[in-house]
């Protein structure tokens, strides 16, 4: 049983590999009961600043698991910052315990910093189906191991952290504009794990739900009419995992 978080597909995609029973977490957050119980139990999700997203720190927290092996599996694009590390601290301070953590560098798609276009040409570089394979492997074996962390890890996150204590408070819940291109399609609808984006006059609008900051919304546009509210590495160019289709990110995200 693997409970998987993702915005653009690459978590999805990892979560697949892994085992066949797949529980989407924002289709099963708001439930009343979330106690599970299989051989082996898995978490699978993007890292967002490092760490996992809310909405999984806010899973973990809730949730009840019994099982004899439980493993977290971290996808990241540059650089993952003691990820693993952090994971276990937050599922420590729940009062859980994993047997295995580990990471898997894919595409990162945070468009301040990366031009999409120069990611994708990476994808052959990452070996992205050899390390999930060698994970696959770790889990199938029930192997203990909890990927090393760092200092130069641990420096990087450090001064991540202290960079967005220079942000404005209000950055994240002011995060998309949504330009005149937009055709009121309800793609990002559709897409948004938190409800959050709703249609105003046959266009996308952002309400005042919290935002995990996945980008599914900005990056599955079919008209690129969603744009970030500070500068872009490469506003024309988006991403999306090629082995994963939008009605599965659709069935795993849309809350209506």
């Amino acid at each position: 049983m693997v409970f998987y978080f993702t915005g653009t597909g690459n978590s999805l995609y990892a979560a697949k590999q892994f085992d066949r029973e797949l529980v989407s977490i924002p289709q099963i957050i708001h439930n009343n009961s979330l106690e599970y119980e299989a051989d082996k139990i898995g978490i699978v999700c993007p890292v967002y600043g490092h760490e996992m997203p809310e909405m999984v720190k806010e899973f973990l927290k809730k949730a009840v698991f019994k099982t004899d092996y439980f493993y977290i599996v971290l996808t990241y694009g540059n650089i993952h910052g003691g990820a693993a590390e952090l994971a276990e601290k937050a599922l420590n301070s729940f009062g859980k315990k994993a047997d295995y953590i580990n990471t898997i560098e894919m595409v990162d798609n945070f468009l301040p910093v990366f031009d999409m276009n120069e990611q994708t040409a990476l994808i052959s570089q990452k070996k992205i189906d050899e390390h999930i394979e060698k994970i696959k492997a770790d889990i199938d074996s029930k192997k203990h191991f909890k990927q090393s962390v760092t200092e130069i890890d641990r420096d990087f996150h450090n001064k991540f952290i202290e960079a967005c204590k220079k942000m404005p408070l209000d950055i994240l819940k002011n995060s998309y504009i949504v330009t005149d291109n937009c055709i009121g399609c309800g793609i990002c609808i559709n897409v948004c794990p938190e409800g959050r984006i709703h249609l105003e006059n046959q266009k996308a609008f952002y309400g005042e739900e919290s935002c995990q900051m996945c980008m599914a919304c900005i990056h599955h546009c079919p008209e690129n009419a969603i744009q970030l509210n500070i500068a872009e590495k490469n506003p024309n160019a988006r991403y999306h995992n090629e082995n994963i289709k939008l009605t599965e990110i659709v069935k795993a995200n849309c809350q209506r």
